[in-house]
């Protein structure tokens, strides 16, 4: 589907509805708005943290372009996401792109590949400690709304199932990012502390470390 845009107001969306792809008009409040909307929302997230990216290059050293050139990935798919979102079943054409196993399969890649220098955690993790840290954090509870929208509007209109499998991968891709980027950068990454009081009891230790993991 060929895109250009001339106008950026209508005023067609001055009585609560708005079109989507293929012509149909629905509420603004509608389960698909809300959709494709937290799923716009989460791609804003990803574009502050990519502006802030170049400030760590060299702490990021060899890994910074494939950590950049990810993110860029990551938000032109949420581009897919939302635009498949934003197009009912009445409105599908011919060629529409579709998320599909591949890109699920990428994110699982990507999830083991930064798995590999990270330490088991021993308490769940607190959004903070960095910049970077901080808004992946943020990106990532912005994910999980998504998902938790696109599975009510899937109650009503059945959506593609790779893209609620995206949904759900890429919510654990950037919770795995801000402790890789935690990791890298070597900042504090902030743990529970009612975790870590647990854990150290259970291993007979005192005095555990709030601050940061290994």
């Amino acid at each position: 589907m060929a895109i250009r845009l001339t106008r950026i107001y209508t005023r067609t969306g001055d009585q609560g509805t708005t079109a989507l792809v293929g012509g149909s008009r629905v509420p603004k409040e509608s389960d698909r708005l809300e959709a494709y909307g937290t799923v716009d929302e989460l791609n804003a997230a990803l574009g502050i943290v990519r502006s802030y990216l170049p400030e760590y290059r060299a702490g990021l050293g060899e890994d910074f372009d494939w950590f950049a050139e990810m993110l860029r990935r990551l938000q032109n798919e949420l581009f897919d996401v939302g635009s498949e979102l934003a197009t009912p079943p009445s409105g599908e054409y011919e060629g529409m792109h579709h998320i599909g196993e591949a890109e699920v399969t990428q994110l699982e890649r990507e999830i083991d590949r930064m798995q590999t220098s990270l330490q088991p955690l021993n308490s769940f993790t607190l959004p903070g400690g960095g910049i970077l840290n901080a808004f992946l954090h943020q990106a990532r509870t912005i994910c999980r709304r998504a998902e938790r929208v696109c599975w009510a509007l899937n109650r009503e209109e059945p959506l593609n199932n790779h893209l609620l499998a995206y949904l759900n991968r890429l919510s654990d891709h950037l919770f795995v990012q801000s402790r890789w980027v935690a990791k890298r950068l070597g900042q504090a990454e902030f743990l529970w502390d009612r975790g870590l009081r647990l854990a150290a009891r259970s291993a007979g230790q005192k005095n555990p470390d709030n601050s940061r993991t290994e």
